[in-house]
C-alpha cells in the first residue's frame, strides 16, 4: 500500500479510537470521580503506552536516556499544559455547557495544534502544501462553529431556553485557555521526534513505531497533570474508599477500556503522521480531531442526544458535512 494513503487511514482508524473513548465516561458510579479518572489516567498515559512501545523498542529506556534532557523535559512540559487544558474543559463545562465548551476547545485544539508545528518546520510558508493545509484547518473550524451551534441549538430546546448561566463570559474565556492548551499534547508530540529519531537512526526502529517512544515522553507529563490531580481530589474530598465499592466492576472495566481507547488513538495516530514526514503533525491531527467530532456525534444520534431536535440537527448534517470536506482537502495536501 502507498505510504500516503497508509497514513491517511491509520489516522482515521485512529479517529474512531478518539471519537469513542469517551462513552467510558458514562459508567463512572459508583467510583468517584477522581478514583475513576486515576486509574483511567493510568492506563491511557502509563501503563499502555509504555507496554506498547517496549514490546515494539525493548531498549525504550535507553532511547530516552540518550536524548538530549532539554527535549525530554520539554516534551513532557507540553503533556503538563495539555493536562491543565482537560482540568479548565470540565470547569468550562460547568459554567458554559458542553456544547459550546466542546465547541470552542475542539476548534482551538485542532487549528493552533496543526499551526504551530506548521510553522516550526523550517521553510514552512514555501512549502507547496502550506496553503491547502490552511483552508483544510479554516474550513475544519467553521465545521466545528456550526456543530456548536446545532448542539447549543438542541440544548434550548430541551430546556426550553429558560436556563441561562451568569459565568458564561468567564466560561468562554476559560474554554479559550483550555482550547490552546489542548492544542498542546501534539505540539508535544512533534517537539519530542529528536526521541524518536534516535529510535531510528541508533537503534534501527521504524519510523512509526518510533513514534511511541515521543508519546511516551509527553505523556509522562501528562500523567504528572492528571494523575496528581486526582490523587489531590482523593486527598482533599477523602474519597480512597471509593475504590472499594460494591458492584464497581463495571466502573473499572470502562476506566481501563476508555484508557486502552485513548491511547490507541495517540499511538495509530502517530505512526501515520509519522509516515506523512515532517507534516505528519500538522496535517495528521487536524484530520483526526476532525473525524473523532464526526463519531462521537454518530455516537451521541444513536443514544437519543439528537431525538425530538430535527432542526438542529439538520443543522449538525450541514456542519459534519463541512468537516469531511475540511478533511479531504488536508489529506490532499499529503500528497
Amino acid at each position: 500500500m502507498d505510504n500516503s494513503l497508509l497514513a491517511i487511514s491509520l489516522v482515521i482508524l485512529a479517529s474512531f479510537f478518539q471519537g469513542t473513548f469517551g462513552l467510558g465516561m458514562k459508567y463512572m458510579s459508583p467510583l468517584k470521580w477522581e478514583a475513576w479518572w486515576l486509574v483511567h489516567a493510568l492506563i491511557a498515559m502509563i501503563v499502555v503506552p509504555i507496554v506498547w512501545a517496549l514490546i515494539l523498542m525493548p531498549n525504550l529506556f535507553e532511547i530516552i536516556a540518550q536524548t538530549r534532557g532539554a527535549v525530554v523535559w520539554e516534551a513532557a512540559l507540553y503533556g503538563f499544559l495539555w493536562g491543565i487544558g482537560g482540568i479548565l474543559f470540565g470547569v468550562s463545562v460547568e459554567k458554559t455547557g458542553i456544547s459550546i465548551t466542546y465547541g470552542i476547545v475542539m476548534g482551538l485544539a485542532a487549528s493552533m495544534g496543526s499551526i504551530i508545528p506548521l510553522f516550526q518546520i523550517d521553510g514552512a510558508l514555501s512549502n507547496p502544501s502550506f496553503p491547502i493545509v490552511l483552508l483544510g484547518v479554516l474550513l475544519l473550524l467553521v465545521g466545528v462553529a456550526v456543530t456548536a451551534i446545532a448542539g447549543v441549538k438542541r440544548d434550548n430546546l430541551k430546556t426550553d431556553g429558560l436556563e441561562r448561566n451568569n459565568n458564561i463570559k468567564l466560561g468562554v474565556l476559560i474554554a479559550v485557555l483550555s482550547g490552546i492548551l489542548s492544542a498542546f499534547l501534539n505540539v508535544g508530540f512533534a517537539n519530542a521526534s529528536p526521541v524518536a529519531q534516535v529510535a531510528v537512526n541508533e537503534f534501527g526502529v521504524a519510523p512509526q513505531e518510533a513514534s511511541l517512544a515521543a508519546w511516551v515522553v509527553v505523556l509522562l507529563g501528562a500523567f504528572a497533570m492528571n494523575g496528581g490531580y486526582a490523587i489531590i481530589r482523593l486527598l482533599r474530598n477523602k474519597t480512597f474508599a471509593s475504590f472499594g465499592e460494591k458492584e464497581s466492576g463495571k466502573a473499572y472495566m470502562w476506566a481501563v477500556l476508555s484508557g486502552v481507547f485513548w491511547f490507541a488513538a495517540l499511538g495509530v495516530y502517530g505512526q501515520g503522521a509519522a509516515l506523512m514526514g515532517d507534516m505528519g503533525p500538522v496535517i495528521g491531527w487536524p484530520i483526526l480531531l476532525g473525524l473523532a467530532l464526526i463519531i462521537s456525534n454518530i455516537w451521541a444520534y444513536r443514544s437519543g442526544e439528537w431525538k425530538n431536535a430535527k432542526a438542529p440537527f439538520k443543522l449538525l448534517l450541514f456542519g459534519l458535512a463541512i468537516l469531511i470536506i475540511a478533511v479531504c482537502i488536508l489529506g490532499y495536501s499529503n500528497y
